[in-house]
């Protein structure tokens, strides 16, 4: 019978990491990987995890893909400490493993925002695999690449990742330096043009597009940060560009 893996990369996590460990019990290995929190996630992490690994934290990919080689399982499941396997995804992750008709497997995500699921702003995310053959390329917003045709499972998976406005805006600035970084790296150059027709059209595709309108103001509130988050990593990319840090 195949095997299930989950992987779950953590830095100060001690409010949610319990929680995502109950909602994963049923595989047959847990990996916690630790960017060496300061605070209970690493006492929480050993009393549920099989194993508990601890790596300086440089970029997602590599953080991942460590935990990836020291992973059994025939397959993966890729998991952030603010989500949630619901009975019933555990019910089809675990029939999907055992009859197989894909490499790979997307999940959506519909994320939690001021005491709502919103479900016009959602993504649907590459999570589960074959160990074989995967892995994650990228530093941010990683890319998990798989071997063979990609699925998509029909249970939802539940996404508690706004921990309130101030931490959203926070989380947005931090993505945008290294997103700034990734473009500067690869000689990529930001102008007037990216800092307001690209944050304009975030907006209208989150709101308008994808339907956020539909989730009252948790939507228009998170297609706007969205928006900031890109006016952000182009501000940014200037800065790079000028010299400056």
């Amino acid at each position: 019978m195949a095997k299930l893996s989950v992987i779950i990369p953590t830095f100060n996590e001690e409010a949610f990491l319990e929680d995502a460990l109950f909602s994963v019990a049923f595989a047959d290995e847990i990996i916690v990987i630790d960017s060496f929190s300061t605070d209970a996630t690493p006492e929480i992490a050993k009393k549920y995890a099989t194993k508990f690994l601890q790596r300086k934290f440089d970029n997602f990919s590599n953080q991942k893909n460590c935990a990836l080689k020291e992973a059994t399982g025939d397959w993966v499941l890729f998991l952030d400490a603010d989500e949630r396997v619901t009975h019933s995804l555990e019910a089809e992750i675990k029939e999907t493993i055992k009859n197989p008709k894909h490499g790979g497997y997307k999940i959506n995500f519909p994320h939690f925002y001021m005491n709502r699921f919103l479900y016009h702003h959602s993504d649907d995310v590459l999570r589960l695999v074959k160990r074989e053959g995967a892995e994650y390329s990228g530093s941010v917003h990683e890319k998990l690449i798989c071997k063979g045709s990609i699925g998509k499972l029909k249970n939802k998976m539940l996404h508690f990742t706004y921990k309130g406005l101030e931490n959203y805006i926070s989380k947005k600035e931090s993505y945008a330096w290294f997103q700034a970084q990734q473009q500067f790296d690869k000689g990529k150059k930001a102008t007037w043009f990216h800092l307001f027709f690209k944050p304009s059209y975030r907006f209208f595709r989150s709101f308008i597009l994808k339907g956020g309108f539909r989730d009252g103001v948790p939507g228009m509130t998170v297609a706007a940060v969205n928006a900031y988050g890109v006016f952000e990593r182009y501000v940014k990319l200037m800065l790079l560009q000028k010299g400056m840090k």
